[in-house]
């Protein structure tokens, strides 16, 4: 601990570190000098006033107009878990490196941790007793290394336990989740009001986007509020049947959301931390039965059909240990869904849908009643092989639209809607033929280089999709951007790779199950 006597004002930086607790000292501090501390150590901040206590990151200041030398900075979340005001004394120690630290170099040496290991790791990372660094050797080490069956289902119920859990007190609560991988694929979008419409519960809550342009929570948010507690969540989900909501905020297997925060910018999607991630969420949520959707392609998260296979066998041994109903199907993911990629494009295309607007996207509509239809035969009460002419019931007779307002009214209506980025780029077909490959990669970076998700109205807008005839000049896309410097990474990228290709006969159809 520190020496009697030396204490230092606290400061509120107001910088947002997002998910990690960061602490400032200005370089001449006398703490900083007698206690040897030194940049990106873990240290101890104590509350003078009533012990309170946060751990964080230490950075150094060599400005005086930043940090004076008698003060301690605390970024935004380190400030809001200490729940002091500028001004109060706190003091500062080393922290105490924690003992869970001792799995992870287990795991990274090639070892099966035990339920215990995770557990406390877990449990450490949700008390930000890890630094970043020590999060991405425990990420990198479970993804290179690889986990048993056995270790995901240990880390997916230390996720749970160390997390809030709903209890919705019904035989039946549904929910459906992508793995992702496929660009404008905004099925949930269109499931959740048909679900919710017939009068099943599905409280859906969903991650931000990670490594594509956009997630369901980016998508519904240029809609609604998203960013929902425990209390509103509840509130809504009883009146309106569903909500379409962010899970960060509700505390929902909170590890997920920090592990994921590191994950992103490391471009990491393991399938072991895949299904754990998932299934944490999706059992804290409440969920009884469940509808997981892996799409195959050449392109997409998942490219051979013996991988989906051995995917979808995890998430059923977890799954199934778990208590959960659980049942996965395997899609076509050889091209995106819809024609926008990037929140505000594919909310558009969305609302097309549930409009019933006759130039709704078609691959976009029939994927989302299939999928549904899916969920509604998890009611008894609904025959096997009917449930995709009662959704398509729901869609167009308008009472999907109808819960959807519903849903977005319940959340907080955007007051202010997203537009189109105002910069436009027109990419063309380089040659006359058939659209016989769309890169889902190359599309998702395209429409990533030009600012989405960051940016609402960035994106991607498909005038074409695989198997329509082209004429060399004919415009494939369209690329929309918020600012310069985006949409001349955007440019470039189109340079390397416009994401199509062009063929003198179309596409030969491959077989894909039936939903």
């Amino acid at each position: 601990m520190n020496r009697p006597g030396i204490h230092l004002k606290l400061r509120r930086i107001g910088i947002d570190t997002f998910k990690e607790n960061v602490a400032y000292l200005h370089r001449d501090c006398p703490v900083y000098h007698t206690e040897g501390f030194q940049a990106l150590a873990k240290v101890e901040v104590n509350s003078v006033k009533n012990h309170q206590q946060v751990l964080a990151v230490l950075n150094v200041v060599n400005d005086g107009g930043i940090m004076a030398i008698d003060e301690l900075g605390l970024s935004e979340q380190a400030f809001e878990q200490l729940g002091l005001k500028d001004g109060n004394m706190v003091c500062i120690a080393h922290a105490t490196p924690p003992e869970s630290l001792d799995a992870v170099h287990r795991k990274i040496a090639g070892e099966c941790l035990h339920a215990s290991d995770y557990l406390s790791i877990i449990k450490d990372v949700v008390g930000n007793r890890y630094s970043r660094m020590e999060m991405s050797a425990f990420l990198v080490a479970c993804s290179e290394s690889g986990m048993e069956r056995e270790e995901l289902l240990y880390l997916t119920e230390a996720m749970v336990e160390t997390g809030e859990k709903l209890d919705w007190g019904e035989p039946l609560v549904a929910d459906k989740h992508c793995i992702g991988g496929i660009p404008g694929n905004r099925t949930t979008m269109l499931v959740v009001p048909i679900v919710a419409a017939h009068g099943m519960l599905i409280p859906k809550t969903s991650s931000r986007a990670i490594t594509s342009p956009s997630g369901t929570a980016d998508t519904m948010e240029t809609l609604a509020r998203v960013d929902l507690d425990l209390k509103d969540l509840h509130d809504i989900v009883r009146r309106e049947r569903g909500c379409l909501a962010w899970g960060g905020r509700a505390k929902l297997a909170p590890a997920d959301d920090i592990l994921i925060s590191v994950e992103r910018p490391l471009s990491l999607d393991s399938p072991g931390q895949m299904v754990s991630s998932i299934l944490s969420k999706k059992v804290a949520a409440g969920a009884t039965h469940l509808l997981i959707d892996i799409p195959v392609g050449p392109t997409a998260k998942v490219r051979r059909m013996n991988d989906a296979l051995r995917l979808r066998k995890l998430f059923e041994y977890v799954g199934d240990r778990l208590g959960l109903h659980l049942e996965v199907v395997i899609t076509n993911g050889e091209q995106p869904i819809g024609r926008g990629i990037g929140p505000a494009l594919e909310a558009r295309d969305v609302i097309k849908v549930l409009e019933n607007d006759p130039d709704a996207p078609s691959d976009l509509r029939e994927k989302s009643l299939r999928l549904a239809g899916r969920i509604l035969e998890f009611d008894p009460d609904v025959r096997g092989g009917q449930g995709y002419a009662i959704a398509r019931d729901i869609l167009e007779t308008g009472r999907a639209m109808a819960k959807m307002q519903a849903i977005i009214g319940a959340q907080g209506v955007n007051e202010e809607p997203y537009v189109r980025g105002a910069l436009v780029m027109e990419v063309v077909a380089p040659e006359s033929g058939f659209v016989v490959e769309i890169n889902n990669l190359q599309m998702a970076r395209i429409a990533r280089m030009a600012g989405a998700p960051m940016d609402k109205g960035a994106g991607v807008d498909l005038l074409k999709k695989m198997g329509d005839k082209v004429e060399a000049g004919e415009v494939l896309y369209l690329i929309y951007a918020e600012f310069p410097s985006d949409f001349d990474f955007a440019v470039e990228q189109t340079k390397k790779d416009i994401g199509f290709r062009i063929g003198d006969n179309p596409p030969a159809p491959r077989y894909f199950p039936p939903l």
